[in-house]
This record gives C-alpha cells, sequence and structure tokens, in this order.
C-alpha cells in the first residue's frame, strides 16, 4: 500500500524534522504527515487537522467535481466555541445510568455520547453514576454480605444524583430494579428518562402502584401476569427470534396529553413540533410495545401517553404532566441514535435541562415550530445532521 496521507498519532505534535523523515521513508509529501497530538478534548481534534489544512489536501486527491475550483473551508465556529466551553465546565451534575451491563460500558456507549452531549449544551460537566440495576432490587433472605453491601451502595448513589437515565435491555435479571428506580424518581420527583425497556418499565411501575394492578408486568417476564402491561408486538414471529425486531427510523405522532389542562406535551415542546399531529421520527430496536387495550385506564390514571406510531395504535412517548413531576419522560424508540455535538437528542436535552435546573427557562423561550417534522428543531429549524441520521436508520 502507498499512502496518500498520514496522520501520525502521538502525546506531543509531530516535529517538522520527524514529519519530514516519515514522508521520506513512506514516499508521501512532507505537507501530507499530519500530526494528531494529545488534546484536552476530542471536539479539538477537528481543529487541530483544520489547521494543518487537511481539506485542501483531501480535494486535491479526490478532486470533487461539486467543488471544482472552489477552495474548502469548514465553518467551525461553533465547534471552537464547543471545544473550548467543554475545557472550562465547572459545574458538575451527576447522572445515574441504571443498566444491566454495566460491566461492559460500551454497551451504552450510544447513551453515554448523547448524555454528554446534552450536558455541554446546558454547559454541565457530566458524571455518570453506573449502577447495576439488580443491585437495587430486593435483597433475598439468604443474601450474603457482600449482596447487602451493593445493595446499599447502589441506594445511595442513586438518592445523590441529580437525574436518572434507564436505557434499553433484554431478559428479566434487573428487571425490578429497573421498576424500583422508575418508582424511586417518580414519587421523589428525580428527573427520569426510559428508554426502551426502561420507559416499559416506567409504564409497569405506573401499573402496579398508582393503578393497583397487582402483578403487573410484561409478558416477556411474566407470561401469566393477570395485567399484561407490555405485550409481544402481534406482527413479530414469536417462534423466529433472528431478524424479527421492528427496526429503523418510525413515525410518531404527537397527541395532547390527556392530563395536565391546555398545557402542551413535554415531548411536543423539547421536539418544538405541533402537539396535536406533530411528527417526528426516531430509531427503534424492539419486540414488546404497551399493551394498547390498557391505555385508557392508565391514562385515567394520570399517565400521558403522547405520542403514538402512524397507525395510533403503538405508544411510543410516556409522560407525566410538568405539575405532578418535573421530567418523568419514557420512549419506545432509542433516541440516542441520533444525538449528535452541537444537536443533542431533545429527550436528552429535557433530562440535562431538568437535572440542571433550567427546564423551565428553556421551555418560556418561544421557538418558531419546525415544519420538517424530522424531531428536533432545536434551536428552531430541522437539523440537516438529524434528517442524514433518519435517512441512514432505514
Amino acid at each position: 500500500l502507498s499512502p496518500d496521507m498520514i496522520i501520525s498519532r502521538s502525546s506531543d505534535k509531530v516535529e517538522s524534522g520527524t514529519a519530514h523523515k516519515i514522508a521520506l521513508f513512506c514516499h508521501v509529501k512532507p505537507e501530507n504527515v499530519l500530526s494528531v497530538h494529545d488534546v484536552s478534548n476530542i471536539y479539538h481534534v477537528p481543529l487541530i487537522l483544520n489547521e494543518q489544512n487537511i481539506l485542501p489536501i483531501i480535494q486535491a486527491h479526490l478532486d470533487f467535481p461539486r467543488f471544482a475550483g472552489q477552495a474548502l473551508v469548514p465553518d467551525l465556529a461553533r465547534w471552537g466555541n464547543m471545544a473550548h466551553l467543554v475545557d472550562s465546565l465547572d459545574s458538575k451534575i451527576r447522572i445515574a445510568l441504571v443498566g444491566k451491563y454495566c460491566g461492559l460500558q460500551d454497551s451504552y456507549l450510544s447513551v453515554i455520547k448523547a448524555l454528554k452531549h446534552a450536558a455541554v449544551e446546558v454547559e454541565r460537566d457530566l458524571e455518570i453514576v453506573w449502577i447495576e440495576a439488580g443491585h437495587l432490587e430486593d435483597l433475598k433472605d439468604d443474601a450474603n454480605d457482600e449482596a447487602k453491601e451493593q445493595h446499599n451502595t447502589a441506594w445511595s448513589e442513586l438518592r445523590s444524583v441529580q437525574g436518572i437515565v434507564c436505557p434499553g435491555g433484554f431478559g428479566n435479571r434487573g428487571v425490578e430494579g429497573k421498576i424500583a428506580t422508575a418508582k424511586f424518581a417518580r414519587e421523589n420527583k428525580i428527573p427520569y428518562l426510559g428508554i426502551c425497556l426502561g420507559m416499559q418499565m416506567l409504564v409497569v411501575e405506573y401499573a402496579r402502584s398508582v393503578c393497583g394492578w397487582e402483578g403487573a408486568n410484561s409478558v416477556e417476564f411474566d407470561e401469566a401476569t393477570p395485567h399484561p402491561t407490555i405485550i409481544f408486538m402481534p406482527e413479530i414471529d414469536k417462534t423466529t427470534m433472528g431478524g424479527t425486531m421492528r427496526l429503523g427510523a418510525r413515525k410518531t405522532i404527537l397527541h395532547p396529553p390527556a392530563n395536565g389542562g391546555e398545557e402542551p406535551s413535554l415531548a411536543s415542546m423539547l421536539y418544538n413540533v405541533e402537539g396535536q399531529g406533530g411528527e417526528i421520527s426516531e430509531r427503534h430496536r424492539h419486540r414488546y410495545e404497551v399493551n394498547p387495550e390498557k391505555v385508557k385506564e392508565l391514562e385515567a390514571a394520570g399517565l400521558n401517553l403522547v405520542g403514538r406510531d402512524d397507525t395510533l395504535t403503538r405508544m411510543e412517548i410516556a409522560e407525566l404532566p410538568r405539575t405532578v413531576h418535573p421530567f418523568y419522560m419514557g420512549v419506545q424508540y432509542h433516541p440516542e441514535f441520533k444525538s449528535r455535538p452541537l444537536d443533542p437528542s431533545p429527550p436528552f436535552l429535557g433530562l440535562l435541562l431538568a437535572s440542571s435546573g433550567k427546564l423551565e427557562t428553556w421551555l418560556a423561550v418561544p421557538k418558531e415550530k419546525s415544519a420538517g417534522g424530522w424531531g428536533v428543531g432545536y434551536p428552531s429549524t430541522p437539523s440537516k445532521k438529524r434528517k442524514a441520521a433518519d435517512q441512514g436508520g432505514r
């Protein structure tokens, strides 16, 4: 292989003499040997590459017809401001991630990035508090000292945070811990975002604690539950597991909340789309859904199901009125997949705004409604990046 460009990774900036030596031995022009050295945060990397004229090098080699005769000059002003802002953040915010795979944190990489994007937007230094969901479950009678210590530590950590995110997962391990988390957040008015399974367990907890449905559960975990609050989607083949999930970008149509007066749904305000008939598009990955037969009873008990699919039967967004809870939301989809730096996912942004005490101020600022329906509208218009991300998920 004969390279056209070499990007050298090092702790310090590659000196000119070293770059020339690399160029000589690798048959590359000296100006095509670039340095990616240690920086204070990863967002500085595009800036230092731009300083070394990476775009003219790429343009000279690939000769993009669309840009023939034009100099490629990126607008990195906002990006640069963000990179320097990250360096100066000194107000810490602690967000609990209550998961099933905390031993392998890369399982939640998209969630981590979405939290970071939102934290930068609200100008907070993010600290993720990792809590294994199973450690929050009631102790067994024969629990040993280690299990008791893990249980006590997990609950102590949960009580110390400003916000909670409960992401997706499969299988029944840790499920009761996720339900306990949703209950704790609801009763103590701690900002809470449930994603996929996290949203389903929010609904199960509400069914048990508020509706009074003893034994309510998902049929994924208890097929004999007397109150099947979460059910297997009817179009999915129960016998064939491979390639049978509801995947990719799907529309969610917003509806006015059943409870809370004339106030629009929190989801519609975060996504900046109309609360009646407004559309957003997010990416999905699930086999189970809220039981449509339970929706009226859940809403009558105070839970707002404000987002539905285009058949109007599949529940996509659950929330409590802000008069009841500052931020309590569950989404069936995975908003973390479309979060970007400078363009944070609206549900994650809402969680961080509420956790930092900025949500009401942010909501009070008038914003032009998004006509594109792509599910961002922050600060005022649909994002091309989110359109591209959405199309890539189809």
